[in-house]
This record gives structure tokens, sequence and C-alpha cells, in this order.
């Protein structure tokens, strides 16, 4: 396989590899750039624990090629806290006993910051379909949703 140069901005730093072409975007985040944070889990695009902010949308990095990510702005759960300081939905997730194994986590948190970013004051069937496209197979999700609830009157009430 050709190797090809990539260049992208990972949590805020300029990132640059060669890269295998035709490698996906989890395997490079994962595997060159020491982010594990998005999970392999289906490698299909159904279970959503590879979830990761591209240019302000939300992709699964299994389905994605690495190299049409040139140029992007690339955000996975590892970059969303400030320091030692949660983001607001890790928060709420934590205090919320929203996870059990953790494994859709990253993911799932992922799908919660777009649909926060997007509408700040989420109803119910926001949150639910927001996270659809992740699987958990703990918590039978309403853990999940009362978090995300939580974060978001949380952001509210921070930007008042």
């Amino acid at each position: 396989m050709a190797r090809v140069p990539v260049q992208f901005t990972l949590n805020g730093q300029e990132r640059a590899e060669f890269i295998e072409s035709g490698a996906t975007l989890l395997s490079v985040l994962r595997d060159r750039m020491g982010d594990t944070s998005p999970k392999g889990g289906c490698h299909q695009g159904t279970c959503g624990a590879c979830s990761v902010i591209v240019d302000g949308e939300l992709r699964l990095s299994c389905l994605t090629l690495a190299e049409t990510c040139e140029g992007a702005s690339i955000q996975t759960a590892a970059g969303l806290a400030d320091g030692s300081e949660l983001h607001p939905i890790q928060k709420a997730i934590v205090e919320g006993f929203a996870t059990q194994c953790g494994f859709c986590a990253p993911g799932m948190v992922m799908a919660i910051k777009v649909l926060l970013d997007e509408k700040p004051a989420p109803s119910r069937e926001d949150v639910i379909e927001a996270i659809s496209g992740n699987v958990c197979r703990c918590t039978g999700y309403e853990p999940i949703i009362q978090a995300v609830l939580t974060a978001s009157r949380s952001n509210s009430q921070q930007a008042v």
C-alpha cells in the first residue's frame, strides 16, 4: 500500500503523519497518534463508539478515511477536558453515574457535544435522537439522557 501524507488539527494540536492510503481515521488516531478515546467497537458504523467531531460534524471514525480529513479540525473525547477539569458533559456523565463499563462513553459524549453545540437546551426527544447512533449495552440509556439534560442546564446557567 502507498503511504500518503495527512495533516490536520487534533484537539487543538497540529498533527502531520505519513499513513497508509485507505487507513481509517480510527486506526490513525489510535495507532499513529495515540488518542485511544475513540473506541473500535464494530468497525461497521453501527455502534457509535468511534464517534469524533470533524469540522463540527459528528463522524464515525471507523468509516472515515483519514486522508479525507486533510486540513480538518478533529475533536475527540480526550480533547474535551481542560487539563484536569472535565468538560461539563463529561462531568454530568460521571456525576450522574451514566456509564457502567464506559466503552460507549467517548462516542456518546461526542454525539452529546454536537447536540449541545447546536441546541443548548434540548428536549428529551432531541437527546434520544442525538444518541440514537450510539449503542450502550449497560445503562438502558436513561442515566445518559438525564446526564445530557443536566449538562444542558449547567451550560445554560454558565451562559447567564
